[in-house]
C-alpha cells in the first residue's frame, strides 16, 4: 500500500454545472440570478447561479420559495439531455488525458496522478488539464490536489468557482482545522446540528475529541468522522468503466407472441432494476432491450439517454426500444433489459424537473419496497404472468 505522502489525488468539479451549461448556451444569463429546475411553483430548484445563492437560494429548494427570495431570478427549465451531453464531453477529455480516474457524479471527478510527479509535476499537469477541459467544453471547472480524496474534495469546495488549490502532504490537518464541521463531506444537517449543539464548530475541535467518545456518540460513523477530521482517508480512486451494468432477463416457460404479456414482463423487469439503481444511488445513461426468438436468434437495440433512474422515463424508453425491435412477429422465448453508462447520482438530482409530489411519491414507493420487498409494490400492468 502506498503511503499518503506518495499519493497525488486531484478532485475536479464543474462549477454550478447545470447553470454553466445554460449560460454557455445563452450568454445573456451570465452574471444574472439564474434558477434551473421545474418551471412551476410546485417544482424544485436543481441548481442556481452564484448570483442567486446570495439571496439564500440553494438546490432542492421549492421553486415557489426561491422565487419569493429573488423575484427577479430567471427560471430555466432543466435539460438533462444537454447536461448529459456535456458530462460525456468532459469525461472523454479526462479519459484521453489521464491514466486513472473515477467519475463520482455527473459533474465531479477524482484523478489518481500518483507517480506522475516524477515526469511532469502533478501541479502543472492538473493546471493544464483544467485549461484543456475549459477550452474543449467551454465550461468553468475547479480543482483541488492533495494526498487523498477527502482533502482534495474539500480543497475544491473552498476555491469554487473557477479556482484551484494544492494542499501539500503534511498540511492536511492545518488546512482543515479552521473550517466549519459542516464542510466535512458526509456531515449532514442532523449530524452537523448535533455537533454544533455540543459546541463543536470547527474541524480542529472535532479532531481533538477522542475517537472512543466519537464512537459512543455516533457509532461507527463517529469513527469515520474522527478520521476525516484528522485528514485521514485511504479510499482508492475507483477506475471508471462505461460498461458497468445492471440487467435482468427472463426465459419464458412457453414461447409467446402475446404482446400484452411481453409488455407486462418488460414493465416488471424495468421497475425491478430501476429500483436497484436508486438503491445503489446510481443513474443510467444507456438502455438496452434484448429479444431472443424461438429459433434462438437474438437481437438487441440500445439508446443513449439523459442520465436518470426514474421508472416513468426508463419504462417509456424500454417500451419504445421493444416496439422498434419486435418487428418479425415471431414467438419470443427470452426478454431482457440492461442499464449501462452508470454513474453515481440520486433521485432528487436526476428528477429535479418534476414536482415535489412526484419526488415524494417515488421516495414513498422505494421506502415500501425497501421495507417489505421490491415485489410488494408494482404497476398493475406489470402483474401479467407473474
Amino acid at each position: 500500500m502506498l503511503l499518503s505522502k506518495d499519493r497525488h489525488i486531484a478532485h475536479f468539479d464543474l462549477d454550478a454545472f447545470f447553470v454553466s451549461v445554460e449560460t454557455l448556451r445563452n450568454p445573456k444569463f451570465r452574471g444574472k440570478p439564474l434558477l434551473v429546475g421545474g418551471g412551476s411553483d410546485r417544482g424544485v430548484v436543481a441548481a442556481c447561479s452564484y448570483e442567486a445563492r446570495k439571496f439564500g437560494i440553494h438546490s432542492a429548494m421549492p421553486m415557489k420559495i426561491a422565487r419569493r427570495l429573488c423575484p427577479e431570478a430567471i427560471v430555466v427549465r432543466s435539460d438533462m439531455e444537454a447536461y448529459s451531453k456535456y458530462s460525456h464531453l468532459v469525461t472523454a477529455v479526462i479519459k484521453d488525458t489521464v491514466p486513472v480516474f473515477e467519475k463520482a457524479s455527473i459533474d465531479e471527478f477524482y484523478i489518481d496522478l500518483t507517480g506522475m510527479d516524477k515526469f511532469f509535476g502533478c501541479l502543472q499537469f492538473t493546471d493544464q488539464l483544467k485549461k484543456k477541459i475549459n477550452k474543449e467544453s467551454g465550461l468553468p471547472i475547479s480543482w483541488g490536489l492533495a494526498s487523498n480524496k477527502l482533502i482534495s474534495k474539500v480543497a475544491t469546495n473552498e476555491v469554487k468557482p473557477n479556482g484551484q488549490l494544492e494542499i501539500p502532504f503534511g498540511n492536511e490537518k492545518s488546512f482543515l482545522a479552521p473550517l466549519s464541521v459542516i464542510k466535512i463531506p458526509g456531515v449532514g444537517k442532523e449530524t452537523g446540528y448535533k455537533l454544533l449543539k455540543m459546541g463543536v464548530e470547527t474541524v480542529k475541535v472535532l479532531s481533538e475529541i477522542p475517537m472512543e467518545m466519537m464512537e459512543n456518540l455516533l457509532g461507527k460513523s463517529g469513527i469515520d468522522l474522527w478520521r476525516k477530521a484528522n485528514g485521514i482517508d485511504e479510499t482508492p480512486v475507483v477506475p471508471y468503466h462505461e460498461q458497468k451494468s445492471i440487467s435482468t432477463e427472463s426465459t419464458f416457460q412457453t414461447d409467446t407472441i402475446d404482446t400484452h404479456f411481453l409488455h407486462s414482463q418488460l414493465v416488471r423487469m424495468t421497475e425491478e432494476i430501476a429500483f436497484q439503481l436508486r438503491q445503489q444511488s446510481k443513474l443510467t445513461g444507456c438502455v438496452t432491450v434484448k429479444v431472443r426468438y424461438s429459433n434462438f436468434e437474438t437481437f438487441t437495440k440500445q439508446i443513449t439517454i439523459p442520465y436518470t433512474n426514474a421508472d416513468h422515463v426508463l419504462l417509456q424508453t424500454a417500451k419504445e426500444l421493444f416496439n422498434k425491435l419486435y418487428e418479425r412477429r415471431l414467438l419470443i422465448r427470452l426478454l431482457g433489459i440492461r442499464f449501462t453508462h452508470l454513474i453515481p447520482g440520486n433521485y432528487q438530482i436526476s428528477l429535479f424537473e418534476d414536482t415535489q409530489e412526484m419526488i415524494k411519491l417515488y421516495q414513498a414507493i422505494d421506502s415500501v419496497k425497501k421495507r417489505f420487498g421490491e415485489k410488494t409494490l408494482i404497476r398493475a400492468v406489470g402483474i401479467g404472468g407473474v
